[in-house]
């Protein structure tokens, strides 16, 4: 067994250790799962205009619809069945989350090495571009991209990759700071191997813990901006509605006794953001114990 795969399973072993990131851990499994199997374990299509019957809009949880099956947490105003709407909305939240981070990360990792592997003009120009992003803030920087390059998945996914790169391109860039400094990085230069290959093989992996730290609350925050967006208009369509549009076209039914169009996509929404959190926290107690720069 190699060491790699014995600090895997160690760090595995010290994050199973606490009882609440576990279950913490297994709840998210659940809500990917769902998001996953959405196709099979919803009754309806909701993004399928055709399967939608305005009769059957704003019934309460457990009515029979007019296709023959049971609106388990009840229909919006659209007819759309909430259960159904709640696993695509998840797809669409999870999907536009992750796909956000992991463009970011990319983007955001590759300008901290480079500013910390070049240094000088380099390093100062980047983080001051970064020191740029990060005084606005992000749901601000959002609401003017989207503003002006309109809805749609690609157009949330510009606007969240923009205001999230920096944040990784701060935490590798301190990150690698203190590792070029290491014996190992000297060694290599030593042996004339090439900067890329230096930065790739032997920097970068020794930058992995923080950043993972990093990335897993940015997912979190990725989910929740993307609703923030969606529950202001400005996000996702109206065809293809996320956690956050299903939270706000049951807004305005709150009063009138149509709790549950707001309400479970409300409490799926809470559900994942806690999960994702309460799992972070504890992976940055393992990986990154020092605290993440």
């Amino acid at each position: 067994m190699s060491a790699r795969t014995t600090a895997w399973r160690e760090t595995a072993a010290d994050f199973a250790g606490s009882r609440g990131a576990l279950a913490a851990a297994i709840t998210f499994a659940i809500v990917v799962a769902a998001a996953v199997f959405a196709p099979w374990l919803s009754p309806q299509n909701p993004y399928d205009l055709a399967q939608l019957d305005i009769l059957d809009s704003k019934l309460p949880p457990g009515s029979p619809s007019s296709a023959g099956f049971t609106f388990l947490l009840g229909s919006d105003e659209q007819g759309r069945d909430m259960w159904s709407a709640m696993l695509h909305g998840l797809r669409i939240s999870l999907g536009v989350g992750v796909a956000s981070t992991a463009l970011a990360l990319t983007l955001g990792t590759a300008a901290g090495l480079a500013a910390a592997w070049r240094g000088g003009w380099v390093d100062a120009l980047l983080m001051r571009v970064v020191d740029l992003q990060l005084s606005f803030p992000a749901i601000l920087v959002a609401l003017v991209l989207l503003a002006v390059l309109g809805q749609g998945i690609d157009k949330v996914v510009v606007a969240l990759v923009t205001v999230q790169w920096a944040y990784y391109a701060r935490t590798v860039r301190a990150s690698a700071l203190v590792e070029v400094q290491r014996g190992y990085i000297e060694a290599a230069r030593c042996l004339a191997l090439p900067g890329l290959r230096i930065v790739l093989r032997h920097l970068l992996p020794n930058c992995l813990p923080p950043l993972m730290v990093v990335a897993t609350v940015q997912v979190a925050h990725a989910i929740a901006l993307e609703a923030t967006l969606s529950f202001l208009g400005l996000g996702m369509p109206a065809t293809s509605p996320s956690l956050g549009l299903l939270i706000a076209n049951g807004h305005a039914h709150l009063l009138s006794g149509k709790y549950w169009i707001s309400v479970y996509p409300g409490i799926a929404l809470l559900v994942t953001l806690v999960a994702i959190n309460l799992a972070g926290d504890r992976l940055r107690d393992v990986l990154d114990p020092r605290g993440t720069p």
